[in-house]
């Protein structure tokens, strides 16, 4: 009898350990669409078989404006969500406030440090301590084009920007647009990345578009940077303004135009159509950045909670962050690739495998690059400024050359 009681009381002692360790993972997040919102679930699906009670906390918006709006609120209420999708600069603006919990104990027990490329953790860490979990990695500086009009137009996916300017008089005389483009100042700002990048090499972006190095913001490579955006413009169509990005791919897609220049979701929009990698559309790095990848990482910063429970399910979110089972599952949805290092890609399409390759290299090459365009190399009111400057130069004419180089060191100062 003794021993029966022994065992009910150990059994009743481990239950009760059970709901106790048993928490509430509030999620705020911006993936309410498509593949997206799958991978939502199956990260859903991950706590709740530890036990624990996810809370969705979704606020539409792809670009996020919304759902930070949302978010300060909450924080200035002090009732923040135990998980905000946040990335770049802005995870360091929130931890600096002391509002960010470090998950040390998780990254070390599970050695994200050596999973991780350091350009990437870095983002991640506050006082070299881990504050927030990344989900992803999208390549920004990605061509887009549509096989059969670039067949048509007896051209191949340009390499470097000469062969980009040949390629756009071809497909200019074949009846079609040829680089379909939206004119929001991110997409202009994307663009204006990757020709940077192109033109002025890797350690030229970084002095210039991370470091906000005044005398290479000032030098004669920005200036032919600022010519050859210029001339990029004139390869666009005269409905680009306001158009959304999806807009622009569905453009490439029917053959209305011939090109795009945009981030890895937009092989989503070819998938969806129907369309298959290396057959209907070629994804190439954008004109001569081959050996160049500036990056775009989805991530979750953790926010301090009081509850031990909830603590306790926070940790187990952050380590199915990482994990390599959603880490494929997200990806294959999103059209991004994995940010593990470890991870075998054999589920993945050849522009993913790309993608994944060039990651790699590049993150031990030294030329794995943060991209200012979607909040991951400055501060957001540097951003701002600078994105702003870009986008009038794109769509005035009359401003020059010298006159946007200094308007954007200008804003590069915060003045």
């Amino acid at each position: 009898m003794n021993a029966k009681l022994t065992m009910v009381a150990a059994s009743l002692a481990l239950a009760l350990s059970s709901a106790v360790q048993a928490g509430e993972v509030e999620v705020l997040h911006w993936w309410t669409a498509g593949g997206e919102a799958k991978a939502a679930q199956g990260l859903k699906a991950s706590l709740q078989a530890k036990g624990h009670t996810w809370k969705d906390f979704a606020v539409a918006g792809g670009g996020g404006d919304s759902a930070m709006t949302v978010l300060k609120s909450r924080v200035v209420s002090g009732n923040a969500p135990a998980a905000a999708q946040i990335k770049g600069p802005s995870i360091q603006e929130w931890a600096r406030e002391g509002l960010l919990q470090p998950m040390d104990a998780v990254a070390k027990a599970e050695g994200w440090d050596a999973k991780l490329p350091k350009v990437v953790s870095d983002v991640m860490k506050f006082n070299g301590q881990y504050v927030a979990a990344p989900v992803n990695v999208h390549r920004v500086n990605w061509l887009w084009a549509n096989a059969a009009v670039l067949k048509k137009a007896g051209v191949k996916a340009p390499t470097t920007w000469d062969e980009f300017f040949v390629a756009a008089e071809a497909l200019k005389k074949a009846g079609v647009i040829p680089l379909a483009h939206g004119g929001q100042n991110w997409q202009d700002f994307t663009v204006f990345e990757s020709v940077a990048l192109g033109v002025g090499g890797p350690e030229f972006y970084k002095k210039a578009l991370v470091q906000l190095d005044a005398a290479t913001l000032n030098s004669a490579t920005m200036d032919k940077v600022l010519e050859t955006f210029r001339k990029v413009k004139a390869t666009t169509d005269k409905n680009s303004p306001g158009r959304d990005w999806n807009l622009a791919t569905a453009m490439v897609i029917k053959g209305e135009a011939g090109m795009q220049l945009m981030g890895d979701w937009a092989k989503g929009e070819f998938l969806a159509a129907g369309k298959a990698p290396g057959k209907d559309f070629v994804c190439a790095a954008a004109p001569g950045t081959a050996k160049s990848f500036t990056f775009n990482v989805d991530s979750f910063a953790l926010f301090k909670l009081k509850n031990s429970a909830n603590q306790a399910a926070q940790r187990d979110f952050a380590s199915a962050v990482m994990s390599p089972e959603f880490q494929e599952l997200f990806n294959l949805n999103k059209g991004s690739i994995p940010v593990r290092t470890d991870l075998k890609m054999d589920k993945f399409d050849d522009c993913a495998k790309q993608s994944n390759a060039d990651f790699l290299a590049t993150a031990k090459g030294g030329s794995l690059v943060p991209s200012i365009a979607h909040g991951m190399a400055v501060p957001s009111a540097v951003e701002g400024g600078i994105k702003d400057v870009v986008s009038q130069f794109w769509n005035n004419d009359s401003m020059t050359v010298a006159q946007a180089k200094q308007r954007i060191a200008a804003a590069a100062k915060g003045s």
